[in-house]
């Protein structure tokens, strides 16, 4: 009877242990998740930032090419160096505008990224909780 009292005191030892260092694991991986979610919204504001800077920076690059064209038409009765101002100006606007549909394309990606690494992380949260739970389970059965 003392052995099997033993056996059993070794066993819940062995139980207690397992259960300790699942709780770590689950606290490293909860903590490893907050820590993600919360680089993922940093980098999604940034994002967002930067897409709002570049489309403020477009509309005045695209003033002031408007501007070099008016002044040049002013200065200057060429009807060629007017086509050549005109085209140049169409370039810079084009480009411009160009910057901002990049700008705004990496924002829509950011976003797009920190909401799937968001789901990934919660279901690998969930996938942690339950394997936890089975774990804890296959202990007490023992």
């Amino acid at each position: 009877m003392t052995q099997s009292l033993e056996q059993v005191y070794t066993q819940l030892a062995a139980m207690k242990t397992d259960l300790n260092d699942l709780r770590a694991t689950y606290k490293g991986v909860t903590k490893n998740y907050s820590i993600a979610l919360q680089t993922l919204n940093d980098l999604t504001l940034h994002s967002s930032e930067a897409a709002k800077r570049s489309a403020k920076s477009t509309e005045q690059s695209r003033i002031a090419a408007m501007n070099a064209m008016m002044a040049a038409k002013e200065a200057s009765g060429n009807p060629t160096l007017m086509a050549v101002v005109e085209t140049a100006v169409t370039a810079a606007v084009a480009a411009a505008l160009a910057a901002v549909e990049s700008a705004a394309a990496a924002a829509a990606a950011a976003s797009v990224v920190a909401h799937q690494a968001e789901e990934s992380l919660l279901k690998a949260s969930s996938e942690a909780a339950v394997l936890l739970g089975w774990q804890l389970m296959q202990q007490q059965k023992r």
